[in-house]
């Protein structure tokens, strides 16, 4: 017997994550899509996972460009989150980014930055799950990051800040 989905929903939306999103280019073309499971996977080798719905049409260009970059949202993301998480084919309009050596988009607004070459692709479930070799990693120090909880955005408290600052 299986759980219902609201049920399996709502205890999802209990836990805190960060708020990234995927970027990628083929051609001439940049997209990319918010996501929210996405984790460090090994140290040795440096590997991240990300997971994307099949339908997305993210997964069609990572396929053929095989490099994609996570780009994690500093505490002023919740607008681009919102953005890149709309079906709009124009993701990138009115957004600030560079392209890395590997011809990735990077939000410059980012919290932290890698970029991946992809490695391999799994089923699960209605997503994919990828795995991306990290080949360049950027942190901004002075930042604080924009958090996704209980289907709402929100911010680190000042006091929490304290405690890991």
């Amino acid at each position: 017997m299986s759980i219902e989905q609201a049920n399996f929903r709502e205890v999802l939306s209990q836990l805190a994550t960060g708020v990234s999103i995927l970027t990628v280019k083929y051609g001439s073309l940049c997209h990319g899509i918010t996501v929210n499971s996405f984790c460090s996977l090994s140290l040795e080798p440096p590997l991240i996972l990300v997971c994307i719905r099949e339908d997305s049409f993210c997964l069609n260009l990572i396929e053929k460009g095989r490099t994609f970059g996570i780009n994690i949202l500093d505490e002023t993301g919740e607008d681009l989150s919102r953005q890149f998480a709309s079906r709009t084919a124009s993701k990138f309009t009115n957004v600030s980014y560079r392209l890395s050596r590997e011809d990735i988009p990077i939000l410059n607004t980012a919290l932290a930055t890698i970029e991946c070459r992809l490695v391999n692709r799994y089923p699960g479930g209605d997503h994919s799950i990828i795995v991306g070799e990290v080949l360049n990693a950027e942190v901004d120090h002075y930042s604080q990051p924009l958090v996704y909880f209980r289907r709402g955005y929100t911010r680190l408290s000042a006091e929490l800040l304290k405690f890991v600052g």
